[in-house]
């Protein structure tokens, strides 16, 4: 009998805590793995879906568990509730879930790139959750805006830019034209931080990557967007030490940071530090990657770890 291929919508179930709505996919643990948890925290630009292919890897290791994050995804945005989308708010959040979902459990936690900066703030806010945690996975992480690798003119443009479009009326107007559908399959691909993702793709994989990157676009709120772009931009999360090990995934070619810099500061921050660099040639995999082309996020010696007895 042919196996039959797992679907995203199965894991998803609806997910409300603090005020807000969106999901969270969970995927219970294999047989012969049965205990390990594993929290993915996704990054910028995600939706439970884009990161699917990562979840399914893995799943091979753990039940996995990924929620929504506040103005990501189509869940609810801080802004409904009288908040911003500060890096601490989005801590904050964090740490509600942790304390919800692993009271008397231990967990793996992933943070992709964004959502790596907000686990780290989460635990140097709550420091108290770190005996919950066995290990962190940065998956393409960093620490500090002096990891971007833009040039100062490109570094004052875009901190211009994302706080320009964090105000009401200016991100309205720019949702309704420069993200109309017809707008983004002409222009966005021709843009300096989109080029790498279309690059080497023929005509039918650029069709389906723009498909999703219009889906993507639409399913997180723009403010949102563009206030965790300028925090990005300007964090410096080097003021606080964490005491827990920490695997960091560097690619081997990333288009926005300069791992050797990235190095230096997550040592600033971590107690224990180990690089498993991968083989890609850009910062993640592609928005529609499955789970042999996300397979690159989980390095030998990452697996390594989560194999490991606890």
């Amino acid at each position: 009998m042919a196996k039959t291929e797992q679907n995203p919508a199965d894991y998803i179930e609806p997910l409300n805590m603090n005020g807000l709505s969106g999901r969270i996919l969970h995927m219970p643990a294999p047989k012969a793995h049965q205990g390990r948890e594993i929290l993915m925290v996704y990054g910028h630009h995600s939706t439970l879906e884009r990161w699917w292919g990562l979840a399914q890897c893995l799943n091979k290791f753990g039940a996995v568990t990924m929620p929504d994050l506040p103005g990501f995804g189509g869940m609810q945005t801080m802004y409904s509730i009288g908040k911003t989308p500060s890096l601490d708010n989005m801590a904050d959040y964090l740490a509600s879930f942790v304390k919800w979902r692993y009271k008397r459990k231990r967990v793996v936690v992933m943070g992709l790139s964004y959502g790596f900066l907000v686990t780290t703030r989460m635990l140097q806010r709550y420091p108290e959750l770190t005996k919950k945690v066995e290990f962190l996975v940065s998956g393409v992480g960093f620490a500090h805006y002096g990891d971007f690798v833009f040039t100062p003119g490109r570094m004052r443009a875009y901190r211009l830019s994302s706080k320009l479009l964090t105000v009401a009326p200016l991100a309205f107007v720019f949702s309704k034209v420069a993200l109309n559908p017809l707008v983004l399959r002409n222009v966005y691909a021709r843009t300096f931080n989109a080029k790498k993702k279309f690059q080497d793709a023929d005509p039918e994989l650029s069709e389906r990557l723009m498909d999703m990157e219009v889906v993507l676009w639409h399913a997180n709120d723009l403010r949102t967007h563009m206030y965790t772009t300028h925090d990005m931009l300007t964090v410096d999360n080097c003021q606080k030490q964490v005491k827990l090990p920490l695997w960091h995934v560097a690619a081997a070619l990333d288009q926005y940071f300069d791992g050797h810099i990235v190095e230096q500061h997550l040592r600033v921050i971590f107690s224990d530090v180990q690089v498993a660099k991968n083989k890609s040639l850009k910062h993640a995999p592609s928005v529609i990657a499955d789970a042999a082309e996300s397979a690159i996020m989980i390095p030998p010696q990452v697996r390594r770890a989560l194999l490991a007895k606890r």
